[in-house]
């Protein structure tokens, strides 16, 4: 009998138990594990993806908010839905002569500066650019042209902006321009002062309000006109045409002979359809003295607003102090006037002025 021969197989000592035929190892994943596997990973990537687009949306809109802060947040805003009536404009009410000029040029380049507006009552009211949305309109007047020109451009002001807040920034852009009349402004600060939604109580404060950016020489002048205009403006057809030079001699006729108003306003609705340069013309020599024809019989030289002339009489012991303009005599001296019997006084004024008609 044969021996059969014996062969030695040498296995490692760590190795791995021998798998059966037929059979998968048991670290290997069934189909319905690498499916939810897949799945979860691909949710994990979608709600990545998701923080992802949520920050950047979130960044997008507080980069927004900032933007439309600065009002350099741009859109185009349908004319019918623009109100310009929370805001008293500073021009005057009458079409300016310089918006066909205006016009031609958005023509031509279209409009270079969008006015300002801000959300307000479910439509926009206008902050800036009163005459830029009026040559739009205008435009849209006489083409019918609704693609074209009835839409305007604005940046738009950040809603929750104080009422005073809105003037200033209507007034520090009407600021720059030079063609703007103490007038205008003047209207504007009494306009803002009786306004019930503002805070301002006095012209003074208003004027200190929506004239910051002014120097303080300016801001008297803006006082002064609007005194003026409180007195008499309601008689003035032209007011915005009467220089810087001339409102300010207005005024200080007035506030030196406040009994002088009444016959200026007189003059002045004598004549209902003056001209510019004839109520210029009135105004002119209401502040130089100049008296109207049949007045009193008398003309008397112009002179220039604010003369005065003053001298010292010698009464024995005493001096007698005058001050004379046009319109006034002021009489100074150590006596209790009050004491004179009024027989007296009114003989003593009518020797006066006789006196001065002798000469």
């Amino acid at each position: 009998m044969s021996k059969r021969r014996v062969f030695d197989i040498g296995f490692p000592e760590n190795a791995p138990d021998p798998v059966p035929a037929g059979t998968e190892p048991t670290n290997r994943r069934s189909p319905m594990a690498a499916a939810i596997s897949e799945n979860a990973e691909a949710l994990r990537d979608r709600a990545e993806a998701e923080a992802r687009i949520r920050a950047e949306n979130d960044a997008l809109a507080h980069e927004f908010v900032r933007l439309k802060k600065l009002g350099v947040v741009v859109d185009l805003i349908a004319l019918e839905d623009i109100r310009a009536q929370a805001l008293t404009r500073d021009r005057a009410a009458t079409r300016d002569d310089d918006l066909d000029e205006l016009k031609a040029s958005i023509r031509d380049i279209g409009l270079s500066n969008p006015i300002r507006a801000v959300a307000r009552d479910g439509g926009y009211e206008l902050v800036q650019g009163y005459r830029r949305l009026a040559a739009y309109r205008e435009l849209l007047a006489e083409t019918g042209d609704a693609d074209t020109w009835g839409r305007i451009p604005a940046g738009m002001v950040a809603p929750g902006e104080s009422i005073e807040g809105l003037y200033r920034r209507m007034v520090d852009e009407n600021m720059v321009r030079r063609d703007i009349s103490f007038a205008e402004m003047a209207e504007l600060a009494r306009a803002y002062t009786a306004d019930p939604e503002c805070p301002a109580l006095t012209l003074d404060a208003a004027i200190a309000a929506l004239f910051a950016s002014a120097n303080r020489q300016k801001r008297v002048y803006i006082r002064n006109f609007a005194q003026m205009l409180a007195r008499v403006g309601d008689a003035l057809d032209h007011a915005v045409a009467m220089p810087r030079a001339l409102g300010l001699a207005v005024w200080k006729r007035m506030d030196r002979e406040p009994e002088t108003v009444a016959r200026l306003r007189a003059r002045l609705t004598a004549e209902p359809a003056r001209s510019e340069e004839r109520e210029l013309a009135i105004l002119r020599d209401y502040a130089e003295g100049v008296p109207q024809a049949g007045q009193g019989g008398r003309k008397s030289a112009a002179r220039k607003p604010g003369a005065k002339t003053t001298l010292r009489v010698a009464r024995g012991a005493e001096i007698a102090q005058l001050s004379a303009s046009d319109g006034r005599v002021e009489l100074r001296l150590p006596l209790d006037f009050t004491a004179v019997d009024r027989q007296r006084m009114e003989r003593a004024v009518n020797a006066f002025l006789d006196a001065l008609e002798d000469e």
